[in-house]
């Protein structure tokens, strides 16, 4: 093992750091701004409503990401029509491909896994909100979908991981994030094993401190729900009055 080349390694992969950090944050974003509303159709829409976010999630999660992005990326690009739009502006680069694929991708779990959370949402909160006379839009926001965000947040966190570690297949249309900084030195120097190893260290970094990010979300949320109760103060009785007796003369 080349202990010098992985010394190098350590110097090189880091400047790619930051577009997988990109790509992983713009597509978490995009993704559950795209999947609150989908999810709440999937959970109390229609039928026919509630079937066509099913059928765009069944397909997302149930093919690869990586025939995704090449669908994009290389698909798209031989439709004449597409090339002709002002959409080809957006599809010939290779980050907004990679960033619109991931975003769909997550959109599509994260859907499910809120949709989960949402129907685990015991009913007779949401009785007791209209109860109370909130409106629809008013439970959605201030009862429902904090309840199922709590519920669906160790979920979630795999949702985070996973998109952390999928953002590798960015390097298979042209980017240089770490692995694709990684590839780019190992063509040059023909030495995958030591280099990719240090390329899994770094993804094994990104990961842990996602996961230990999602643990103190989890205990804050869940200390928030459940506040610690007062101390209370001790009870001593009370001594019973002693009778002073005058002194017998």
């Amino acid at each position: 093992m080349n202990f010098g080349l992985m010394l190098d390694a350590i110097v090189v992969l880091p400047s790619g750091i930051g577009l997988t950090l990109t790509l992983t944050v713009l597509s978490l974003m995009a993704g559950f701004l795209l999947s609150v509303p989908l999810a709440f159709i999937r959970a109390f829409a229609r039928p026919g409503l509630s079937l066509a976010v099913l059928a765009y999630t069944y397909v997302f999660r149930g093919t690869p990401m990586l025939v995704q992005l090449f669908l994009l990326y290389y698909g798209l690009g031989q439709i004449e029509a597409v090339r002709a739009s002002v959409f080809w502006m957006i599809l010939r680069d290779p980050f907004w491909c990679a960033l619109l694929t991931f975003s769909l991708n997550s959109a599509a779990h994260t859907t499910e896994i809120l949709c989960r959370g949402l129907q685990s949402v015991p009913k007779g909160l949401i009785e007791a909100a209209a109860a109370l006379g909130l409106k629809r839009l008013q439970i959605a926001r201030l009862v429902t979908f904090p309840i199922a965000f709590r519920i669906s947040l160790p979920a979630y966190g795999n949702e985070v991981v996973g998109m952390i570690k999928g953002s590798s297949l960015a390097s298979t249309v042209t980017l240089l994030e770490i692995t694709g900084m990684a590839r780019q030195m190992v063509s040059a120097t023909f030495a995958p094993y030591e280099i990719f190893i240090v390329a899994g260290a770094i993804y094994l970094a990104l990961t842990s401190i996602a996961v230990k990010a999602t643990q103190f979300l989890e205990r804050r949320l869940s200390t928030d729900r459940n506040p610690a109760p007062r101390r209370r103060a001790r009870f001593r009785p009370a001594l019973p009055h002693q009778e002073i007796t005058p002194p017998v003369p």
